[in-house]
């Protein structure tokens, strides 16, 4: 029965992924976010870790989130609609601005921070954020930094670590435990880490089916 569960949690993954997705919205400040709608669920990340790379796996797009040499590009709150055309969408996909550039200016930094903490403080329709952490170098303080955040709003958020393809096995495990084992003292994370790469498609099934999994225990 569980092993059916799962598998029916994958196809709904897939089959949701499969349909439309459109960008509908910027945010640059708190007061201008978009009125409250369908489920909505956020991907966080520091600037480097390949998070518009993996929205366009995630979304078997190549041009949904821009993919740029230059770390700090998302500079707002971006809006997706998927599953559905804009006003009749099964969820919302946000891509947060990335955080840890040293490039970018204090004033703009602490202008990003201000509007995440904004968007986490009582945004009703969201139901998690995924933080990416890379693979390579696992949890750092700036990761350790959002966790904080999110704990303090009372957020649920899960842990997707990226790159999968450049560690080797026994470093992938090792990576693996530390992450899972540091979530588990964490009050609003979700305890199962999803090791992904959006360059091979390890991983993609799992975190689509995990966001099919909390639209369906959403809508029960």
């Amino acid at each position: 029965m569980h092993e059916a569960a799962e598998t029916d949690f994958a196809e709904q993954g897939r089959l949701l992924f499969a349909g439309p997705c459109d960008f509908i919205f910027a945010s640059a400040k708190a007061n201008d976010l978009p009125p409250i709608g369908p489920s909505e669920v956020a991907f966080a990340g520091r600037s480097n870790v390949g998070k518009s790379s993996l929205l366009n796996a995630l979304t078997n797009r190549k041009t949904l989130a821009r993919v740029s040499n230059t770390p700090g590009r998302t500079q707002q709150l971006n809006f997706f609609a998927l599953g559905g055309a804009p006003g009749a969408e099964r969820l919302r996909l946000v891509d947060m601005p990335g955080y840890g550039y040293a490039a970018v200016g204090k004033e703009k930094v602490a202008n990003w921070s201000q509007l995440m903490r904004d968007y986490l403080k009582g945004r009703a329709s969201l139901d998690r954020v995924f933080v990416l952490v890379d693979g390579r170098r696992g949890v750092k303080p700036l990761d350790e930094e959002m966790f904080d955040l999110l704990d303090q709003s009372a957020v649920s958020y899960q842990v997707v670590l990226t790159k999968h393809d450049e560690l080797k096995n026994a470093e992938r495990d090792e990576v693996l435990a530390a992450t899972t084992k540091a979530m588990e003292k964490r009050p609003a994370a979700y305890p199962e880490v999803i090791f992904t790469s959006a360059l091979k498609g390890e991983g993609i099934a799992e975190l689509r089916a995990a966001i099919a999994k909390l639209i369906a225990e959403r809508n029960a």
